[in-house]
């Protein structure tokens, strides 16, 4: 700040997010609706979707930065008490059980039943940007950007026990039903935003919705997604 000064949002042509992985997706949850591009650098531990950190020539570096266009995920929520929900996620959303016991839920794609009863600790469903973060500490697979999948993926699945997940086209409309929401309660969480007691959520990519995230030449988020794959 003190070396390129600052502005306000409204007036800014390039958002940089000093910080590690959170504090971008906090970031790109500010700019959501405006055509703004982010431009991370990492003064965090992970920095998966950041720059290396340097204050040398940072007007060169976002000239000459790489876009990556992300869309996020809709969450549409019906809890207990019939109160509607509804909250974007650029990584995923999740459903995860509320108490001792495990959750059980019924899983429709495009208005189809595809798994009439999941008995785990919850599941997920992730964008391709998200699939290298609580996606694939729950084993799932990870998607690159241009593959235009969402990976579906059970956390602690009990039965059906070797059921793994899926791949849905990015067009799919996911429909989570809660069984026995009063025995077993449901939290709905798409990324900051936690619903508690939900009976039902749907979930849809929603392309009406963009960022534009920057990134070093010759490290570009595909590249990153698809070097990803190989780390041991």
């Amino acid at each position: 700040m003190e070396r390129y000064g600052d502005c306000q949002l409204a007036a800014a042509e390039v958002l940089v997010s000093l910080g590690g992985d959170g504090f971008m997706l906090e970031t790109m949850h500010q700019v959501l609706g405006r055509d703004i591009p982010v431009y991370g650098m990492n003064c965090g531990s992970v920095g998966f979707l950041m720059n290396p950190f340097s204050e040398e020539d940072l007007p060169g570096r976002l000239s000459r930065a790489q876009a990556a266009v992300l869309h996020p995920l809709r969450m549409h929520a019906i809890t207990m008490t019939g109160a509607v929900e509804e909250a974007l996620a650029m990584n995923e959303v999740s459903l995860l059980r509320q108490l001792r016991q495990a959750a059980k839920i019924r899983i429709s794609v495009d208005g189809r039943e595809r798994l009439a009863e999941l008995i785990c600790d919850g599941i997920l469903i992730a964008t391709p940007a998200g699939s290298t973060a609580y996606n694939l500490s729950a084993h799932g697979p990870i998607v690159p950007l241009s593959a235009n999948l969402l990976p579906l993926t059970p956390i602690s699945a009990f039965r059906p026990r070797r059921w793994r997940g899926a791949l849905l086209p990015s067009t799919a409309e996911v429909m989570f039903e809660v069984l026995e929401p009063d025995k077993r309660p449901v939290a709905a969480v798409a990324d900051f935003t936690e619903v508690r007691d939900v009976v039902s959520v749907a979930v849809s990519e929603d392309r009406s919705v963009a960022v534009k995230v920057l990134f070093d030449p010759e490290q570009g988020l595909s590249e990153r997604i698809i070097a990803e794959q190989f780390t041991v």
